[in-house]
């Protein structure tokens, strides 16, 4: 293979680098513009180029690999062709037909996927390419990318825990273009000075202490559950997801300490007596101050859902502190929770889920002007009115030796800037589940001090 320099050079001869005046996408006047399309039209350079990109990379991390549409796709492909890791392609926006799929090809839930994208900028498309990503429920840590235009997208990405990987920069290849008499040393400086006051800067998202949320908030639920988390110093909720009221209560006394909240699903109880089930749970929450969390999902016109809060035998609104529910039905079906806190359920993670962009986005509206909605599940950051609920934490998966994973309390106290964490059988499956919820809550803890 030739020389890195040889080789933009050729790159070059097709035109994919222009010097003069050009006006942006965002109005700014740049003197040069950058379009990669031209490469894919020349296979030998394709394929030379996937190679560099793929010399530079650790492939035992990835499972897959997805480029940044369009320009980014056909690299992707020669990448794919040349590694054998299977190729996944995202659509700029899902179909309005057949199956409605943004992701297609193959992949299982937890892969890990490489982005690769052409040139970077502001980072907002891959931004947004992360996001749709990894709503299917796979995992992005590494970005390749052919050309850095040095305007803060790097920066920006790498602040947020992604490695960024580059091929060229602005700066390196005007340096190559001098060295060999394509740019005068005026048209150099011209450049310079451009990218010097032209550094996109970016308003860093700071997440907001236990302290200030409880001091901004209005739910009597939201305070209580800040005000467990500031006392025992933990923002641990453990998924108590066993079949017997034994199970529940042993575990409610083990991890009681340690949590603020024990989340339920109360209908797989299979001996269930409310006077046997639910009285000593309820004590149990008193001994060790933690709240009660029922997970029921609800999501149907609001007088059934009234009948399923209010009646039958587990009474939820006896006892429950705040629940979940879909926001499916609409506002009016949340107003019959008015003694409890509602978790909105705005977007959720399994392959093939139906919460679309555009439904998160009603979703969010509607659990944003609901005075009963304190925070909502989701896998995206919410705005800092609502609580976020990040459920599926598990420290086993920061040890693959597939990189930085996406469900430890360090990504999502970094990236997601969650409120609060469950585990499920991170902890109810442990051999010692008090010592687990220990653990958890100890990393949790430090995770939500580090996003400060």
């Amino acid at each position: 293979m030739e020389s890195k320099k040889e080789f933009f050079l050729e790159c070059y001869k097709l035109g994919i680098i222009k010097f003069g005046r050009f006006t942006l996408k965002s109005g700014i006047e740049s003197p040069f513009y950058v379009d990669l399309r031209p490469l894919a039209s020349d296979p030998k350079i394709l394929k030379s180029l996937a190679n560099y990109l793929l010399e530079m990379l650790p492939l035992d991390n990835f499972d897959l690999i997805c480029g940044v549409p369009y320009a980014a796709l056909p690299m992707a492909t020669a990448m794919s062709l040349e590694s054998y890791i299977p190729l996944i392609i995202k659509r700029k926006e899902a179909k309005s037909y057949g199956t409605k799929k943004l992701i297609e090809g193959i992949y299982q839930k937890g892969q890990n996927c490489l982005l690769v994208e052409d040139v970077i900028t502001s980072g907002k498309s891959l931004i947004e390419t992360i996001a749709e990503v990894e709503q299917e429920d796979l995992k992005v840590v590494d970005i390749v990318v052919v050309l850095d235009r040095e305007q803060g997208g790097k920066q920006l990405l790498e602040s947020n825990g992604y490695k960024v990987h580059t091929l060229f920069n602005i700066s390196e290849v005007c340096q190559i273009l001098q060295e060999t008499g394509e740019l005068s040393d005026e048209e150099v400086k011209r450049i310079q000075d451009f990218l010097q006051g032209n550094h996109i800067q970016f308003e860093e998202k700071t997440k907001s202490s236990y302290e200030q949320k409880l001091n901004s908030t209005q739910h009597s639920v939201s305070k209580k559950l800040l005000e467990t988390a500031i006392a025992k110093q933990s923002n641990l909720i453990a998924s108590a997801d066993v079949t017997t009221t034994q199970e529940l209560l042993d575990l409610a006394e083990k991890v009681g300490p340690h949590v603020i909240a024990l989340k339920t699903h109360i209908d797989v109880i299979s001996d269930f007596e409310y006077d046997k089930t639910i009285t000593p749970l309820k004590a149990l929450a008193a001994k060790h101050n933690f709240l009660l969390m029922e997970d029921r999902k609800f999501a149907d016109i609001g007088n059934t859902q009234e009948l399923q809060f209010t009646s039958g035998v587990f009474k939820i609104t006896d006892w429950a502190d705040f629940v979940t529910s879909q926001v499916i039905g609409g506002f009016e079906s949340l107003d019959c929770f008015k003694n409890v806190g509602v978790v909105a359920i705005i977007g959720m993670s399994s392959k093939g889920a139906l919460t679309t962009s555009s439904y998160r986005e009603e979703a969010l509206k509607v659990a944003q002007s609901h005075p009963n909605v304190i925070g909502g599940v989701s896998q995206n950051t919410l705005p800092e009115e609502l609580l976020l609920f990040t459920p599926g934490v598990n420290l086993a998966d920061s040890g693959d030796g597939k990189g930085q994973q996406y469900n430890t309390p360090e990504h999502v106290f970094r990236t997601l800037h969650t409120d609060f964490i469950i585990v499920g059988r991170g902890i109810y499956k442990a051999e010692n589940p008090e010592q687990a919820a220990i653990t958890y809550k100890n990393e949790g803890w430090k995770a939500y001090l580090n996003s400060l």
